[in-house]
């Protein structure tokens, strides 16, 4: 009797443990389900972020954006940019369909439309070109303002309007799945294309890191 109730005993000790074990799983897959596509910590001898490319001209694309830091915060500074830079990098929009980032503006022009930009690719058209939605903060229109786009412009979203704060860092967070099934009306790519940013005409804006995770 004394055996079987020491047996027992074993048992429920280790159904508690593996409770445990299963519960610290659970938490390390959320804390693990957070990617990072970009933290700006790798760049070239020019300070060009490791693995972009420039929209048209690499060399004002190398003016314009470079890697700085701040005590322990790594970004990309835009400075004036008059092309979009952009990453190939995949993931699975419908298992990570959030898209997270912080940006920062320092300067721009009174009355300025276009302050920044980050272009999120999910999929790619009969041409094989990115099908991207362009997710805007812009100086002169509304929040929420949406604007179809074309063969080949990007759909636009305002999420963030007017030219403030400044010099503050503000973190912006999309669904990007959602916002491509419902502008595009239909489902993406199994595997994302990748990501794009821009610094608007005269502007001085940084950007930070940039990650997507579950909802």
């Amino acid at each position: 009797m004394t055996r079987i109730m020491v047996f027992v005993g074993l048992n429920l000790m280790v159904g508690a443990l593996l409770v445990i074990v299963l519960a610290d799983v659970s938490s390390l897959a959320q804390s693990a389900g957070v990617v990072v596509l970009e933290d700006f910590r790798a760049k070239d001898e020019d300070g060009f972020p490791k693995g972009w490319k420039a929209q048209r001209s690499e060399s004002k694309a190398k003016q314009a954006y470079t890697v700085q830091s701040e005590q322990e915060t790594v970004f990309l500074s835009a400075k004036s940019a008059d092309q979009r830079v952009y990453k190939r990098i995949a993931w699975n929009p419908k298992v990570t369909p959030i898209v997270a980032w912080r940006w920062r503006l320092k300067t721009a022009p009174v009355e300025a439309d276009l302050i920044a930009a980050v272009f999120i690719s999910l999929d790619t058209d009969l041409m094989v070109l990115p099908v991207a939605t362009k997710y805007v903060w812009s100086g002169t229109r509304s929040k929420g303002t949406t604007t179809e786009g074309g063969i080949f412009s990007a759909s636009e979203i305002v999420i963030r309007a007017g030219a403030q704060p400044i010099g503050q860092w503000v973190e912006e967070r999309v669904n990007a799945y959602e916002d491509f099934k419902r502008i595009h009306q239909h489902e993406p790519a199994d595997q994302a294309w990748g990501i794009s940013i821009l610094g608007g005409p005269g502007v001085e804006v940084d950007f930070g890191l940039i990650a997507v995770s579950s909802p």
